[in-house]
């Protein structure tokens, strides 16, 4: 009997922590001659299934990169349609994650969000807050270069106060002063639509991410373009800077 690809893929190492790139929702419904907004819409339909597919199969940690600080830029019409949304989203999605014992949690700079979409998020927090399944982080309004900078910030601080010696600042310190500090490095990053670029999106994070670039647009990245990212990532060898005999000889 042949294996499914959701089979072979469960039968290999799973990611611990995934990270999406979710890119391709304009271009999707410019193809079909549809507003923009309408590739978002169906980008929802996406999230849900893969939220799914990660709390099967056993990924711990899920993170999708849905407004970065670069966004605001867009057309305001976009910008509201896509605040309209996200709020839609979660008071309905909410609910069935918190059936699925899956833990919603967010990163960025949520103060800069509308206060309804601040208050939708943060009642999915609240609600969720003692799931045990997968954990599901959205990273809105979120930019790397600006979370690092603030760490620095952070950290500074603390030395000015006396609260922390320069000689005792190290990359765990670094790591913990971040927005992700209560997750593990994502092992798998995955960006859709064909670009390849990081975007400002977890740099520190990923020194040592597998990353998988896809031409899909993220509306059609369903159970079969997830099974062959992790297949993808499974058949590779994870070094860590060390040659293959180190990692042969440790396991």
């Amino acid at each position: 009997m042949i294996q499914s690809i959701k089979e072979r893929a469960q039968d290999g190492h799973i990611p611990i922590h995934i990270a999406i790139i979710m890119d391709g929702n304009g271009r999707w419904a410019k193809e079909r001659s549809l507003p923009r907004v309408a590739g978002h819409k169906e980008g929802i339909n996406s999230v849900r299934e893969i939220t799914r597919l990660c709390g099967e199969i056993g990924v711990k940690h899920l993170t999708l990169y849905t407004f970065s600080t670069e966004n605001w830029r867009r057309p305001k019409a976009e910008v509201s349609a896509l605040m309209t949304l996200l709020l839609k989203t979660i008071s309905i999605e909410v609910r069935e994650l918190h059936k699925q014992n899956v833990r919603f949690t967010a990163i960025g700079n949520l103060e800069m969000l509308p206060q309804s979409t601040q208050n939708g998020i943060n009642d999915g927090i609240e609600i969720t807050k003692n799931n045990t399944g997968l954990n599901l982080c959205l990273a809105l309004n979120y930019g790397s270069r600006q979370e690092m900078v603030f760490a620095v910030q952070t950290i500074a601080k603390k030395v000015k106060n006396g609260e922390l010696a320069v000689e005792k600042i190290d990359e765990t310190i670094f790591s913990h002063t971040l927005s992700t500090a209560s997750m593990p490095d994502p092992d798998l990053l995955i960006r859709t639509g064909g670009e390849y670029r990081l975007s400002n999106f977890l740099l520190w994070q990923s020194a040592y991410t597998e990353i998988y670039m896809t031409n899909t647009y993220w509306p059609k990245f369903r159970e079969t373009s997830l099974m062959e990212a992790i297949l993808d990532f499974q058949s590779r060898e994870r070094r860590f800077g060390k040659i293959s005999d180190q990692i042969a000889h440790s396991k």
